[in-house]
């Protein structure tokens, strides 16, 4: 009796088959992004004397690697941050500032053009903490800036407008304000209010 010859698969489509799967994928495949943290790092100033800071313009905050604060050597719940840096930055120790509001304390700092809010953070530090102490630090920077917003805004054109809201309505193209004026008003806050955060990890 003679052997029957087994039956043979065509593979010679396989390769195309498997071209096209692949493409398939790449194609409907989504990818996320990393979203990170927007910072404008200052721009360098070429110059050979040291800058002196005084100890009472800083602000310290810590945070370890159980993710707890401690602010100006004091232990400190994360809600009560914003309130305490905001106090710090609005100070006006040296009453130079004529629209601070603050204590004018002379063991904290001078004026907000002065203060700097120094971050330390241990390389344990869990992202979410940190990033919760970045946004009440952020915070306390726009509460002064939106109430400055407020003072001025008005005599510029710009009435209740707080700062976030002028940068907003300046980004938006179909605000039909002005804009190269508003953007004069947002420029002067920043330097009224310049944002100075320096972050370390230890």
């Amino acid at each position: 009796m003679a052997k029957r010859a087994a039956p043979e698969v065509n593979a010679g489509s396989m390769a195309d088959i498997a071209f096209l799967l692949l493409i398939f994928f790449l194609v409907t495949t989504t990818i996320e992004k990393d979203a990170g943290i927007n910072r404008k790092l200052p721009p360098m100033e070429e110059s050979d004397e040291d800058v002196i800071i005084k100890q009472k313009n800083i602000f310290t905050v810590l945070i370890n690697k159980h993710d707890q604060l401690l602010v100006e050597d004091e232990s400190m719940e994360i809600q009560d941050l914003r309130t305490a840096a905001a106090e710090f930055l609005d100070n006006n120790g040296d009453g130079s500032c004529t629209f601070c509001q603050g204590k004018r304390d002379s063991k904290s700092s001078d004026n907000p053009d002065k203060a700097i809010i120094s971050l330390k953070n241990d390389r344990e530090t869990s992202y979410a903490a940190y990033i919760s102490v970045q946004n009440e630090l952020v915070a306390a920077y726009n509460t002064l800036r939106n109430r400055r917003a407020l003072q001025i805004g008005a005599s510029k054109g710009f009435p209740n407008m707080n700062f976030q809201e002028m940068q907003l309505a300046h980004k938006d193209v179909r605000w039909t304000g002005n804009k190269t004026k508003l953007k004069e008003l947002i420029d002067q806050i920043k330097v009224e209010i310049p944002q100075k955060l320096s972050e370390v990890v230890e």
